[in-house]
């Protein structure tokens, strides 16, 4: 009886047996890993310019991404033909699918033109970097950290700054922006700081942060997805099976991301032209 309880524990220790190791993610979003001897690596050019122009993983993904995106655009329309084809028909889809289904159907066709480079820019800029989420070798997205973001933030904000002072003066956009019409003047009070606010402030966070949560979220997912993996495969004796279960749930959520990916693109390029259109009518608050 007694052996028969050392074989039991036995067995059930060596199915046991294994150590998980959580992944190490300082290095990937953090600009340079500071080692204990204050050794900084990870980076490219560190010593160049005091560091003015490091580079690290995620910047070079950045850069990568950016080169093939320019890149693809520049072999479709080197030669362009009047019946486009191939490389050439697919970015002309793309661009169309932009000023129809983003910049004309929320500014109209003549603002929608207007502002279509930006849009566009948005659009595919959004749309490059994150599909580097789901790349082999790349396995991230530089919107997952809140750099690039803050950057498109921006742009999206010049822009609608933009359009408005343009079309009414930057005073008048201003007052016409936080001041609604037709209330009684005790509630301007209350009512111009929430507006002041809600336009001027929370329209960019709110987009820098949308995209941001979204792919950091969905890297820490699929980090954990494919580790447990490859804990219950190669390491957790016993558990193999579970492995499959897990790399099922890693395959799923990168076909979920696929459509994260396109999605969030659309909505950071549909915002942005709503943001324009408030403020080519603020007038109309």
């Amino acid at each position: 009886m007694a052996r028969t309880r050392e074989r039991t524990l036995s067995v059930t220790t060596l199915a046991m047996k294994g150590e998980f190791h959580a992944p190490e993610l300082d290095p990937e979003f953090f600009p340079g890993h500071v080692t204990d001897d204050g050794d900084v690596v990870d980076l490219l050019f560190a010593d160049f310019a005091n560091g003015w122009f490091a580079l690290d993983r995620i910047m070079l993904v950045r850069l990568f991404m950016a080169a093939i995106l320019v890149l693809l655009f520049v072999v479709a329309f080197r030669n362009p033909k009047l019946v486009p084809k191939g490389l050439q028909n697919v970015a002309e889809h793309a661009i169309d699918f932009v000023r129809i289904h983003i910049a004309e159907d929320i500014l109209g066709r003549k603002e929608g033109r207007r502002f279509l480079p930006i849009l566009a820019t948005i659009f595919f800029g959004v749309l490059f970097w994150n599909v580097a989420t789901i790349v082999p070798a790349l396995n991230i997205s530089p919107n997952a950290r809140i750099g690039m973001p803050i950057v498109l933030a921006a742009v999206a904000y010049i822009a609608m700054i933009y359009a408005g002072a343009k079309r009414f003066g930057f005073g008048k956009f201003i007052k016409s922006s936080v001041v609604i019409p037709n209330l009684p003047p005790a509630l301007h009070v209350l009512v111009v700081p929430i507006e002041a606010f809600s336009t001027f402030v929370m329209r960019p966070v709110t987009l820098a942060l949308r995209l941001m949560a979204n792919f950091l979220a969905g890297h820490l997912i699929l980090v954990l997805l494919y580790s447990a993996t490859n804990f219950f495969f190669f390491q957790f004796n016993g558990w193999t099976a579970m492995s499959g279960l897990t790399l099922v749930a890693a395959v799923l959520f990168t076909i979920y991301e696929i459509i994260v990916i396109f999605l969030q693109a659309y909505i950071f390029a549909l915002l942005t032209a709503v943001y324009i259109e408030l403020s080519l009518h603020a007038d109309s608050h």
